[in-house]
């Protein structure tokens, strides 16, 4: 794993939001690459109730001014970075007025899901692309945490498909239990499609449920792993007949050389 590189894109990372599975998971493995030689890129939303103040983040204004389209809309796109304390480790943050500023993640106070989650989602993962383009840094792997960094597999196949820079890179996306009750906005794939893709590729978010989400992250990746040991059973059996390679659930005991061996043995060395 040294000197590859690893782009990391999570809905969550600790320590700029709680402890979750997903959250800490994206930040250990991350560590974990760095801590043996790899380079890695770290890209989260910006929500509106992160401190920044206290974790010291700051506007890249070099990377930040960009226009993302988003249903015939122009969000602009703003970049914020920070260090991770000890750990020599930056994240960069993909921000914009209208989606993250919001004192809230993905749901209100009330625990009532934001109706423009699905353009939160598609704009993130527009986002991070276009991010790393400028970056101009070409990543080995791109491993992905968390239903709202699910569009991002698809984009790179579908939108970005002749993207020089990630010609080579290989997608995991890690899918956890992160089930919720009903669907998404149900106009989401009409402004996907406003994006140039084919409605063939877009099959499962007819009805954008959190496993036709994940479904479509599998479909578009080249390996997944299960990130939590009780995922929905047909999501489950969904995964297992795709004919990727797949890790079984892991205990934070165990991941760390798992994901090692997965990486190098089932994904770089396709």
């Amino acid at each position: 794993m040294k000197d590859k590189r690893i782009l990391y894109v999570s809905s969550e990372v600790i320590p700029y939001l709680p402890e979750t599975e997903i959250s800490s998971t994206s930040f250990e493995a991350a560590k974990m690459v760095n801590n043996i030689g790899g380079q890695i890129r770290i890209f989260m939303p910006r929500f509106g109730n992160i401190n920044e103040r206290r974790h010291q983040l700051h506007e890249v204004i070099r990377l930040s001014g960009m226009n993302m389209v988003i249903n015939d809309l122009d969000m602009p796109l703003i970049i914020k970075v920070a260090s991770i304390p000890k750990e020599r480790m930056q994240v960069y943050f993909i921000d914009n007025e209208d989606y993250f500023k919001r004192k809230a993640t993905l749901s209100d106070e009330d625990g009532n899901r934001f109706d423009d989650n699905d353009e939160r989602a598609i704009f993130f993962a527009k986002g991070v692309i276009e991010t790393v383009k400028k970056l101009n840094w070409s990543p080995d792997i791109i491993h992905v945490h968390g239903w709202l960094a699910y569009m991002l597999p698809l984009y790179l196949r579908h939108y970005y498909g002749n993207e020089p820079l990630f010609k080579d890179a290989k997608i995991v996306t890690s899918i956890y239990n992160e089930n919720f009750d009903g669907t998404l906005n149900e106009e989401m794939r009409d402004k996907i499609l406003f994006d140039g893709m084919e409605k063939r590729d877009l099959k499962h978010l007819k009805e954008p449920s959190f496993v036709n989400l994940a479904k479509t992250a599998a479909d578009n990746s080249d390996a997944v792993i299960v990130g939590s040991d009780d995922l929905p059973e047909n999501l489950l059996d969904y995964l297992k007949k795709i004919n990727k390679p797949l890790l079984p659930y892991k205990t934070r005991e165990e991941f760390s050389q798992a994901y090692q061996d997965f990486y190098t043995t089932k994904i770089l060395a396709e």
